[in-house]
């Protein structure tokens, strides 16, 4: 079967844009973050996304970096190019290019700067769907100020356009919604829960198509979706519980998940620092301590698998 009529399964993670000390993109570090990936065990990665710090490049950058990505992996593992913008002119842009750059799937986060009705997401991801018809894409509703896309909106949205593929949604309390978006849609849209994973171990057992943490973590929670959909729960419990910690804090606010991201990968021998873009959060020296005690626990772990 074409990968592009098999639904991608298990973690796929978020990377991170790393930066030099100029706070340019450190091509070298991006990389060693691709290689990482491709040594956690899972099918696909993305970029740039929330986590990746999207929102501080330039649209030259965010189609810079899924190029350097698409050529480091090498086809080892799939590369989902997220092209996110509030303009549907320029969000088609950025899919576009990164097509031609050989990104395996297209992902695009629904506008929420404002509130809009569902008649206008539905012109604006129809219209980015129509643009890129041969690509499979993922769309990402995460809209802390409200509800995110209904079930009928979803099942209309694929039925218009077979290539919207998967949805990734962000919300505590979703099992019912994806449990009811499975069913409207005949399992034809492949869900994913990001938040950093946080609520996988209720959501495998119904059907999700997997979860998309950070990329620190990767290794870790691959073993735990196994184990899960498995049916090894205990195992899958105990695992999640080691790393829970981690996740929960750093989630506590975006900019200190990416302090924290940074800081779990340097850790792990991966990223030589943790600098992110300015504005971007100045933990106090007690929070730095606990993410250093945090990720020693994470590093133990790894080391006992």
């Amino acid at each position: 079967m074409d990968f592009k009529d098999k639904l991608m399964e298990g973690v796929v993670p978020i990377i991170p844009t790393p930066f030099l000390e100029n706070e340019e993109i450190d091509e070298a570090a991006l990389r060693n973050l691709v290689d990482f990936a491709c040594s956690c065990s899972i099918e696909a990665a993305c970029l740039p996304a929330y986590a990746s710090e999207f929102y501080k490049l330039t649209d030259d950058e965010k189609i810079r970096v899924v190029k350097i990505a698409v050529d480091q992996s090498k086809g080892r593992i799939k590369i989902v190019a997220q092209s996110n913008h509030p303009s549907l002119k320029s969000a088609i842009r950025l899919a576009q290019e990164n097509v031609a750059n050989g990104a395996d799937i297209i992902s695009l986060a629904v506008p929420r700067i404002f509130s809009l009705p569902e008649n206008s997401l539905m012109e604006y991801l129809s219209g980015f769907l129509s643009a890129i018809p041969g690509t499979p894409v993922l769309i990402q509703d995460f809209n802390p100020g409200g509800s995110s896309i209904s079930a009928s909106f979803i099942k209309a949205l694929n039925e218009k356009h077979p290539n919207f593929k998967y949805l990734k949604l962000e919300e505590p309390l979703c099992a019912p919604k994806f449990e009811n978006i499975i069913h409207v849609t005949e399992g034809k849209v492949g869900l994913f829960e990001g938040w950093g994973g946080l609520y996988m171990l209720e959501l495998v057992p119904i059907g999700i198509s997997g979860v998309m943490p950070g990329l620190a973590v990767a290794d870790i929670l691959q073993k735990v979706f196994t184990l899960r959909r498995m049916g090894e729960s205990d195992k899958a419990f105990t695992l999640f519980e080691k790393v829970m910690p981690q996740i929960f804090f750093s989630l506590q606010n975006m900019e200190l998940f990416h302090y924290a991201e940074k800081e779990l990968l340097k850790a792990r021998g991966v990223l030589s620092n943790s600098i992110a873009r300015k504005a971007a959060y100045l933990p106090d020296d007690s929070s730095i301590n606990y993410i250093r005690e945090l990720n020693e626990r994470i590093v133990t772990l790894v080391k006992s698998f």
